[in-house]
């Protein structure tokens, strides 16, 4: 064995060689791919089914991304399992900056809560850009006799234990909020769990559920045609497609202003310099007076340009707080 030592040390000299060039290449490799990005479509992973809310904000930045990167931006529809299919399908694909995730901030902030999840919401998974802005507005069973929120607060307070909130999905937002409101008003209302808006809003307008916190989209037609009151909405500001609605802060409860947004994400080691240029692009699609007017129609408004560091630090204090309130009442992942 001695005799091919030396042999086997020529060979080895010039793979060791090789591998280090390689190695000192790969940044310009890099850079080199990055520099010809875009060079086909792009693919933005939804995780939520066609016709939603979700779909029609893809489908609107879809339109304007195309237009600022000069190649077709197709949205690509994973649903289920409270948006994982569509994060492990993203870390699944290459991480060539030609697949991205359009979703709630409560991929990270809230799912890992509910649910067990095989993805480290701050590793594995970074915000890239806010697309829009939204607040969860308290509505119920215009059967109500309250018609304001304080009319609302003494109603259940002169009957304890006789009204239940709906929720969107349990160990989620809509339904931590309740639990925080309740402690903030004294109350005692029950939660009843849903898998989704839908159901929950139909069992509202029913009269089986009286009270919900609900995002503005799928909310607000029923409020305009009247089958939902609308009483409060937890955001920093009066929403101008419901100029009429109070916030919680005005209303005397200023810890009710959580802003909720919807961004586009990336996988981890997706080059910076693509990812750069995605988040510039979604900026400037963020200033179309078109897609403004359009989020403003379904009770949102577009993102603002924060930094990204700004956005992962709002996702890990959100995450944070939802953490503690579900701790609070107990509460364990499914």
């Amino acid at each position: 064995m001695q005799r091919f030592t030396p042999i086997l040390r020529r060979l080895a000299a010039p793979t060791l060689a090789l591998a280090l060039a390689l190695g000192a290449l790969a940044p310009a490799m890099r850079t080199a791919a990055a520099a010809e990005w875009p060079a086909r479509p792009l693919r933005i992973l939804l995780g939520a089914p066609p016709g939603g809310t979700a779909d029609i904000v893809a489908r609107l930045y879809a339109v304007e991304l195309q237009r600022a990167l000069g190649q077709p931006v197709i949205v690509d529809y994973k649903p289920g399992a409270a948006g994982t299919i569509a994060v492990q399908t993203m870390l699944s694909a290459p991480r060539d900056g030609y697949t991205f995730l359009l979703i709630q901030k409560g991929i990270a902030a809230e799912v890992p809560h509910a649910i067990k999840v095989s993805y480290d919401p701050f590793k594995d998974i970074v915000p890239v850009a806010q697309l829009t802005r939204q607040g969860l507005m308290l509505v119920g069973n215009p059967g109500l006799p309250a018609k304001s929120l304080a009319e609302l607060v003494a109603y259940i307070k002169a009957n304890p234990g006789k009204l239940d909130y709906a929720n969107f999905g349990i160990g989620l937002r809509g339904q931590t909020i309740g639990v925080q409101f309740n402690r903030l008003a004294g109350l005692q209302t029950g939660s009843v769990n849903y898998k989704g808006s839908p159901p929950a809003l139909q069992d509202i307008m029913g009269g089986q559920v009286a009270l919900m916190f609900d995002g503005p989209a799928s909310s607000l037609p029923l409020i305009k045609g009247g089958r939902l009151r609308a009483f409060a909405i937890a955001f920093p500001k009066r929403i101008a497609a419901l100029p009429d609605v109070p916030t919680f802060a005005e209303l005397g409860y200023p810890e009710l202003n959580e802003v909720g947004w919807m961004g586009l994400w990336a996988a981890s080691g997706v080059p910076p310099a693509i990812v750069a240029k995605v988040r510039e692009a979604a900026i400037q699609a963020m200033q179309s007076r078109g897609l403004q007017k359009k989020l403003e129609e379904l009770g949102m408004e577009a993102g603002t340009p924060v930094a990204t560091e700004a956005l992962a630090r709002d996702v890990r204090e959100s995450y944070e707080r939802q953490g503690a309130l579900l701790r609070s009442i107990g509460f364990t992942p499914q």
